[in-house]
């Protein structure tokens, strides 16, 4: 690999704002990636809620494929400067630098070298939408038959392994009371503290962390009421939450949404009704397969340890898991992922390109 050459153009890439919010950014960059593999293959494209995807492949049929490599191009918002890319020392600098855009140009190139000439159908998948969910791109591919054995999705990892992440499930909680002037509150009943005691409830049963664990939490994003007066006791009180739930967690994994709504109502007193509005089921992947075992060899040929990891948030991966599809999360190394200092590993560039370039080929000797 010329480093210094691939970094020009991953450059080029970051410095493309590809933002659920910037629709044609999105196909800028799907596009801009497109180009990079040259002729040759056939790119399936996909679209849902314009969110453009595509399916890269050798040959006119689309196949089931024995490999999927999973990339997502779209970013998170940031200020303008997070897309003037940087390099300092080892580090290159920008929106997207470790989340997942440079591990992305990896895959497409270990996919345009390798694609043609393997014993076996691989195929390079680009989503534009899985900051925003992953519905409308991997999701959406796979229920229009999109199928492979084993998949290895580009996210962050430093060279290690994710072969679990938690399921995602949001929800509303609601309360009403009865509206009254509020110096004389015995005539009315105060929905915000009625939804305060259901909050406290389910707090109490998943309280707050402070330290990394592996097991289920609430996050409590936003209380609201539509009352606007000062001196008026609010009738109605509504709180979002965001919780994250792992795969041994029986009270939501393999649940269905009244299931989970009855679990959630238990820990709130009455007058208050919860609201499941999202629900993703949490990614596991057979960590003994042949897959794992020969893609952990070929990170440890390249002197990182390949350790399994678990991811709190939710990924693609997730999709897979529904159609009983093994995924993993392998991808470079970085840090500040979503935030100010964001950046990539620039030294992890070409031992990752070696591993995946080592996996694939292994598989061609394993029948």
């Amino acid at each position: 690999m010329d480093l210094d050459l691939f970094l020009t153009e991953a450059e080029e890439l970051l410095a493309i704002p590809s933002t659920a919010d910037r629709p044609e950014n999105l196909y800028r960059a799907l596009e801009f990636v497109l180009a990079t593999l040259g002729p040759g293959f056939t790119a399936e494209r996909f679209e849902s809620n314009g969110k453009p995807s595509a399916l890269v492949y050798s040959g006119k049929t689309r196949p089931r494929f024995r490999v999927i490599l999973n990339a997502h191009l779209d970013v998170v918002p940031a200020t303008p400067e997070r897309f003037r890319p940087r390099r300092d020392g080892t580090r290159l600098y920008g929106r997207g630098a470790q989340d997942m855009k440079i591990s992305a140009l990896i895959q497409a190139r270990v996919f345009r070298e390798l694609a043609a000439s393997l014993p076996y159908p691989i195929a390079l998948q680009l989503v534009t939408d899985e900051e925003v969910g992953g519905r409308d791109g991997t999701r959406y591919q796979l229920e229009r038959g999109v199928r492979g054995e084993f998949v290895v999705i580009g996210e962050h990892s430093g060279l290690r392994i994710v072969a679990e992440s938690k399921g995602l499930l949001t929800a509303s909680v609601h309360a009403t009371g009865r509206a009254a002037h509020s110096a004389y509150p015995w005539l009315g009943e105060n929905a915000l503290l009625t939804l305060m005691k259901g909050i406290d409830g389910l707090m109490a049963a998943y309280p707050p962390v402070t330290e990394e664990v592996w097991r289920t939490t609430i996050n409590l994003a936003r209380i609201e009421t539509t009352n606007q007066a000062l001196n008026q006791i609010p009738a109605d009180a509504t709180a979002w939450l965001d919780i994250r739930y792992p795969p041994e967690d029986s009270d939501f994994d393999g649940r269905t949404s009244d299931e989970i709504t009855k679990h959630l109502s238990a820990h709130c007193p009455p007058g208050v009704t919860v609201t499941v509005a999202n629900l993703d089921p949490p990614h596991k992947a057979d960590p003994t397969t042949d897959y794992v075992a020969k893609l952990r060899r070929a990170a440890e040929n390249q002197g990182y340890s390949a350790e399994f990891l678990r991811k709190h948030g939710a990924a693609d991966g997730r999709f897979y898991y529904q159609h009983g599809i093994d995924a993993v999360i392998f991808g470079i190394g970085g840090d500040g992922q979503h935030g100010p200092g964001e950046y990539a590993d620039v030294t992890t560039i070409e031992p990752y390109c070696r591993a995946l370039t080592e996996f694939l080929g292994s598989l061609a000797f394993a029948g």
